[in-house]
């Protein structure tokens, strides 16, 4: 019986060891992505540092089907954009904005296709970023569509 019990514990020591110490791993890690949603992946793996950057007033960009010809509005038409990223490339990202306005590396787009406006109609907004820059969170995070004048 003592034989049975210490190869039990024993036999292959440092597999289990090593068993014991993956399981963990591989708990830490769902626990980390699923179960505790505020944290990135991205920031957990980052090896460099991490900052914040607010972008203000940023235009809404509408994008509507090509044989829809109805001129769509939406309210508010400018939002504010905070990202996340390395610092550099938040650095670059910024004076690239900066100088040229019209090159927007960071797009808030809503996408009107196939939508019938009725009064109060809202629809969330899709931010697009460079790679390496994590969207955060956008404010307002929904517009109104504001239905086009009749003819």
């Amino acid at each position: 019986m003592i034989q049975l019990a210490r190869n039990l514990l024993f036999r292959d020591f440092w597999l289990k060891i090593f068993s014991l110490v993956l399981a963990t791993l591989i708990w830490l890690t769902v626990w980390l992505f699923f179960i505790r949603q505020d944290v990135s992946p991205s920031r957990v793996l980052s090896t460099g540092r991490v900052e914040e950057r607010t972008f203000y007033n940023l235009p809404v960009l509408v994008m509507s089907a090509a044989a829809d010809v109805r001129d769509f509005k939406v309210s508010p038409g400018e939002v504010t954009i905070k990202v996340r990223g390395e610092p550099g490339k938040l650095q670059a990202l910024e004076t690239k904005m900066h100088d040229d306005p019209q090159a927007r590396d960071i797009r808030a787009l809503v996408d009107l296709t196939g939508i019938e406006p009725a009064r109060g109609t809202r629809k969330k907004i899709v931010v697009t970023t460079p790679p390496d820059i994590t969207f955060e969170q956008a404010e307002p995070d929904e517009v109104e569509i504001i239905e086009p004048a009749k003819r």
